[in-house]
């Protein structure tokens, strides 16, 4: 496994995701039951992933008790990341905290992350709760999800102190988030990438005319344009990853990790997905290879 400095903790670059903890809308109770999830997690480590993200709202708290649940007596072996979603008061923020921490059956949030900007509350409000949980010892280091360049700096310059990471969605057939590397390069921040399978379409399953008929049709990843699109970048793959014995899905893992300043977060609903996310960390792209992804995005 691959690993990297965020803030003063070090990752794996490959995380795990587990929004479909506890999710009916991905298939929570179908596609994954309970006992499925704490071998997912137990596996994890094994294989040395340490980076688990959840959140507040996934199954309306239920990954969080799924998560905590499965880590309990190897606490020590993880970087646990959840996220507060808005709205963002000071006095909802400490609570939202405490619910998490109880939740998780955690003493203290490694990463504790704004899951949306709320341009109802003044960041400088919000960060002055994040402090007083970070003083507190409940909180480690701070991240924030879905904000723009100038949005992650000003939530930084309001707390007065790292924000080590910010978490968008990344992938091949949507390339927006590079222009946060730049600032990520210069600060030694890092970008999480969340879907960056683009919710399957770049593992071949999905294509025109077969979309998903869960959560994921909510979220617009299955539009026209990436669905014309994905055809022709999932062949390029597909055809790289057959050089190194490989699928596409991992291929399209291990082009996100050439940039050493980003992880990916996949989910997985097995274990045999999970191993296979897992190994994409231990694959090394050509130049020629991982230029030619690129330009495959572009057409």
């Amino acid at each position: 496994m691959k690993y990297v400095m965020m803030g003063t903790q070090q990752v794996s670059a490959i995380g795990l995701g587990t929004w479909q903890f506890g999710e009916a809308g991905w298939g929570w109770g179908t596609e994954l039951d309970h006992d499925e999830a704490i071998r997912i997690v137990h596996r994890a480590l094994e294989l040395g992933i340490n980076f688990f993200d959840t959140a507040e709202v996934y199954g309306n708290g239920r990954s969080e008790e799924i998560l905590g649940e499965a880590l309990r007596g190897r606490r020590h072996e993880a970087i646990v990341a959840t996220k507060v979603a808005p709205p963002l008061r000071p006095d909802r923020v400490m609570q939202a905290a405490r619910e998490s921490l109880r939740r998780l059956d955690i003493e203290s949030i490694d990463l504790y992350q704004l899951h949306a900007p709320d341009g109802g509350v003044p960041l400088a409000r919000t960060m002055r709760a994040i402090r007083r949980l970070m003083d507190d010892g409940q909180v480690q280091q701070v991240g924030v999800s879905n904000f723009d360049l100038n949005q992650w700096q000003e939530a930084e310059a309001a707390l007065g102190s790292p924000v080590v990471s910010n978490q968008v969605q990344y992938h091949l057939l949507d390339r927006r988030p590079r222009n946060l590397l730049p600032h990520a390069h210069e600060e030694g921040r890092i970008v999480i990438a969340f879907s960056p399978l683009a919710q399957g379409l770049l593992g071949g399953k999905y294509g025109p005319g077969n979309v998903p008929q869960d959560l994921r049709a909510n979220f617009g990843i299955f539009n026209d344009d990436n669905l014309r699109r994905a055809p022709a970048v999932v062949a390029t793959l597909r055809q790289v990853g057959e050089h190194y014995g490989v699928t596409p899905a991992q291929v399209a893992l291990a082009w996100l990790l050439l940039d050493p300043q980003v992880i990916v977060i996949p989910g997985a609903r097995s274990v045999a997905q999970l191993e296979a996310n897992a190994a994409a960390a231990d694959l090394r792209l050509t130049p020629g290879d991982a230029l030619r992804i690129e330009e495959a995005t572009r057409a």
